[in-house]
């Protein structure tokens, strides 16, 4: 999360503040981060539900909206807050452009699950969208080792991986459903009681319908396998490579019933919420209802709507924090009027002059938003 205003323009904000006002010496615009008395419950109204949260049958949180909200800080503040609290925890980035592991300070490449430093019963995982440059390159790539597993890696030899790869990643829709099956691993995890809670930061908007759908862009993918096989075993020369036995159809059915149980536990409101994040400006606002449309078209429940980076008091206002100030009322004024979005638990999230990154930060954000 960024600062409201950068060092220079915070100095000339303070000083036309000074010009404008009766107070000789004025607060700063935006309390740090540190200061944890500046952001009392009597500055910022807020009331996560936490309790909740923590009683409740969920084992699931995705979090989702328009990019550029900080979905990945409250995201990553409640998983902390729910490790805090005893619950052994999983936060799981499905970004393609991942940004989890600049928020925690640490290296969460590789696409395993690895203890978040510093914080007991927090485990962090990064996975999402395969780089194709990187893994065309690698004989043993993501799709050829996929494709192994179900049975279907004599695929990869004819036509080769490289080939393979460009081919597939080329599909609409094709990285959501490879995120799709990796999170079937995870719910694996959560199953086997790994985890208590799973937190899951997904993509902008389109990215998270498009994961809902998963399942059937890999049944799509499966049905595309199965025609190639079919192809590939009436010519002589390929022949030879699909024998009997290669082909393993009751694996290719298993993948395909546990993506299904994938999707229908996102669809689930005793297991499942999805929390919309966005931040006060009508643009925001706007995508923020269209995207409760599409979940509810889709059967996912969504229950809370985080309002994040909203302006806390002031000793003073300036022009500028004047401007804003009535620019977020107004679009506080748009969710209480919107049919989409009133229904939602309303939970507003203070903007800070620092970024919300490290486990201190995490740690003191956690308790502001997560009550």
């Amino acid at each position: 999360m960024a600062a409201l205003l950068n060092p220079t323009a915070r100095h000339l904000a303070l000083a036309a503040c000074r010009r404008l006002s009766t107070p000789p010496a004025a607060e700063p615009l935006v309390a740090h981060w540190s200061t944890q008395a500046r952001y009392s419950s009597s500055l910022v109204e807020i009331n996560g539900g936490f309790k909740e949260m923590v009683t409740g049958t969920q084992s699931y949180y995705v979090v989702g909206g328009k990019g550029g909200v900080g979905k990945t800080s409250i995201a990553a503040s409640l998983a902390m807050k729910l490790a805090k609290h005893g619950q052994p925890t999983l936060i799981v980035s499905m970004l393609p452009a991942h940004s989890l592991g600049d928020t925690f300070e640490q290296d969460l490449s590789g696409n395993k699950i690895v203890p978040v430093n510093g914080v007991d019963s927090l485990f962090a995982a990064e996975i999402g969208h395969v780089n194709i440059k990187e893994e065309s390159s690698n004989a043993g790539s993501f799709i050829s080792d996929m494709l192994g597993k179900i049975g279907l890696g004599v695929l990869a030899d004819p036509l080769g991986s490289n080939k393979l790869n460009e081919m597939l990643m080329k599909t609409p829709g094709f990285g959501e459903a490879l995120a799709m099956s990796k999170l079937a691993e995870i719910v694996n995890l959560q199953q086997n009681n790994k985890f208590r809670q799973i937190v899951l930061d997904t993509a902008a908007t389109g990215h998270t319908l498009n994961l809902l759908s998963a399942t059937d862009l890999m049944e799509k993918f499966l049905g595309m396998a199965n025609k190639a096989v079919n192809l590939a075993s009436s010519i002589p020369a390929l022949k030879s490579a699909f024998e009997k036995g290669k082909i393993d159809f009751a694996r290719i059915e298993e993948l395909r019933k546990q993506i299904a149980r994938v999707h229908k536990l996102l669809q689930d409101p005793q297991s499942t919420e999805f929390i919309i994040v966005t931040i006060p400006t009508a643009m925001a606002i706007t995508e923020s209802s269209r995207f409760h449309t599409s979940l509810k078209k889709d059967g996912a429940p969504a229950k809370r709507l985080i309002v994040n980076q909203v302006l806390p008091p002031s000793a003073c206002d300036c022009r500028f924090c004047a401007v804003k100030r009535k620019e977020e009322t107004r679009a506080l004024n748009m969710i209480s009027e919107d049919r989409e979005l009133s229904g939602l638990e309303l939970i507003q999230a203070p903007l800070l002059d620092v970024e919300v990154r490290g486990v201190p930060a995490l740690n003191f954000f956690s308790d502001v938003v997560w009550k």
